[in-house]
């Protein structure tokens, strides 16, 4: 009888049998329920920003968060002075707002402000040749660093203010006469032989570059001498290799073309055209280039301006096979395509160029003005 007693005890005893246990079990009735309620909240609150988390991955969202900073940096701001404002930035403004993003850190081969080493090279060119080069844009840099709301004179304080900190000593250019600034181009006074080169041409005929005959070198300018002025001017009113249309500068007229081919003629020793033949030699060419009257004019301008922010980084180096500016061979076969062709292959996007270049606040209709523009330059 005390074998099953004992049993019968033992299986009321309690599992707790020392204050070390006690103390756990009274523990654990305290963290168990704490752990559990903040288990539940957390679900609540995952749960809570489902809706969120959805609309921030939007693709306008996506888009907005990996927007490239120099994009930002480059963008026009709705408080910016525009052209022919009272007050103009200053150089440093310039270039904190619209060339800091590039030249700041060396972005694309662009030299960084302040080395002088990189900036060397550049400043042998001269301030004229710089400053055509940032007003019109050359290789990777869009023109007027894709600010197009900056003036003239402001690009040039730029130019200055980045050029001295490399080491240069240019003068703090001379602010525009509001009279002249306002005037529309067609009642200017036309420039000079000289002044055409130093704005248009002398980027590359000073220096060479991209196979130009230099200024003043008689053996380089001998051939074209002897093919006779007729054909170099209209050469370089429809563009020549990689010589874009009238140098790239769309507002050039022709009797300007003229001049300063003259100018670089007398340069490398030829004699002046009598004014009569030369005026008949712009005449010919004109009718050979297809000019056109004042709307194609403004059409070409708006052209060269959507090419000038969006097509050169690309189309000007050849990057990722895009066919270069003014190349006949590599423009082809694309023009054989069809004008409409072009146009749908650069709103859409083609291969490894995207839709509208990448910019899809650009409208249609410029874009087909920047085909157009780069198609007139390869005929």
């Amino acid at each position: 009888m005390a074998a099953p007693q004992e049993a019968h005890q033992e299986e009321h005893e309690s599992f707790i049998k020392t204050p070390k246990q006690l103390a756990w079990i009274m523990l654990l009735a305290f963290v168990v329920p704490v752990l559990g309620m903040i288990m539940l909240a957390q679900l609540v609150y995952t749960a809570s920003r489902g809706a969120s988390d959805q609309a921030s991955l939007a693709d306008e969202a996506v888009r907005a968060r990996i927007r490239p900073v120099a994009w930002e940096a480059l963008q026009v701001t709705a408080t910016a002075p525009t052209p022919g404002s009272a007050v103009a930035r200053s150089g440093e403004e310039v270039y904190k707002s619209a060339c800091a993003a590039c030249h700041g850190a060396g972005v694309a081969g662009a030299p960084k402000f302040g080395d002088k080493a990189a900036w060397a090279p550049h400043i042998k060119q001269g301030l004229d040749a710089l400053t055509h080069n940032a007003i019109n844009g050359i290789r990777g840099m869009p023109a007027r660093g894709g600010n197009q709301s900056l003036s003239d004179f402001e690009v040039a304080r730029a130019v200055v203010y980045m050029a001295n900190a490399g080491g240069a000593s240019f003068k703090e250019p001379a602010a525009p006469a509001a009279a002249a600034a306002a005037a529309p181009p067609s009642k200017r006074s036309e420039r000079s032989g000289e002044e055409i080169i130093k704005a248009a041409c002398g980027s590359c005929h000073y220096t060479g570059e991209g196979g130009a005959p230099k200024i003043g070198d008689k053996a380089a300018w001998s051939t074209r001498i002897s093919a006779g002025l007729d054909t170099v001017i209209a050469s370089a009113i429809k563009g020549h290799g990689g010589m874009p249309a009238r140098g790239g500068i769309a507002d050039l007229t022709d009797p300007e073309v003229k001049k300063a081919i003259v100018y670089m003629f007398n340069s490398a020793g030829a004699k002046e055209i009598p004014s009569a033949s030369a005026t008949a030699a712009v005449a010919v060419a004109a009718a050979a280039a297809g000019a056109t009257a004042a709307p194609a004019a403004a059409d070409a301008g708006k052209g060269k301006a959507t090419y000038d922010q969006v097509c050169m980084a690309c189309h000007m180096t050849g990057a990722a096979g895009a066919p270069k500016l003014g190349d006949k061979d590599a423009w082809g076969p694309r023009i054989k395509a069809g004008t409409d062709t072009l146009y749908q292959a650069v709103i859409n996007g083609k291969g490894a160029m995207p839709a509208k270049g990448g910019r899809a606040d650009v409208s249609d209709a410029d874009v087909k003005a920047a085909v157009d523009y780069m198609v007139a330059a390869a005929k």
